[in-house]
């Protein structure tokens, strides 16, 4: 992930918008960092076509009280060590 740093920046350099609230001769510390896999985002609908595919690629189901009963067996195992 990149990271940009930029001490002691001018506020009257930055872009309006992020100007409001400061003073134009006050100094600020911009940090720019890319977000985590800001680059791999899914539209709506191929999220939606995705679902479908799973769904139709995996049609056992499991029903709610053995869900229940292994996230309970999982929380016990960490709560015995």
């Amino acid at each position: 992930m990149n990271k940009i740093v930029l001490e002691h920046y001018p506020v009257e350099k930055l872009p309006e918008d992020l100007r409001v609230g400061l003073e134009a001769y006050q100094t600020v510390r911009v940090v720019i960092e890319e977000e985590a896999n800001s680059g791999q985002r899914a539209t709506p609908a191929e999220t939606v076509a995705a679902i479908r595919k799973f769904r139709a690629e995996n049609k056992e189901r499991e029903n709610l009280d053995a869900a229940v009963a292994g996230i309970r067996e999982l929380r016990n195992e960490w709560d015995d060590e």
